[in-house]
């Protein structure tokens, strides 16, 4: 399975990002999410991460889009470092933003 990796650090400016179109500076793979957004195909970060943030407190660290094996976008995986230290991984379903995952992750598991 391939993974589209969109690499976000977000140094405490995520409201402020969720407003703004974060894959302008991600190019071209961020092209292809958003013609995917456009499209209808999947949903944008602007409405997704609100709703992460919201039912899991913490910094979130890092987003990928993972691609199915046609191609076809799968799930956004947020790795989220919690207030209490943890790092878990929530993964949400593109197209309809259903959680479908919770996992806690190992901070030296780098293929997760």
């Amino acid at each position: 399975m391939r993974i589209f990796i969109l690499t976000l650090m977000f140094l405490g400016l995520s409201s402020a990002w969720a407003q703004t179109t974060p894959e302008d500076d991600i190019l071209p793979d961020g092209d292809i999410a958003r013609a995917a957004v456009a499209r209808g195909e999947i949903l944008p970060l602007s409405i997704l991460l609100p709703r992460i943030e919201a039912q899991f407190p913490g910094k979130v660290l890092d987003i990928e889009l993972e691609l199915d094996d046609d191609g076809r976008f799968e799930e956004y995986e947020f790795e989220i470092l919690t207030p209490d230290g943890r790092l878990i991984e929530v993964d949400v379903d593109a197209a309809t933003g259903e959680i479908t995952e919770v996992e806690q992750e190992d901070f030296d598991d780098d293929d997760d």
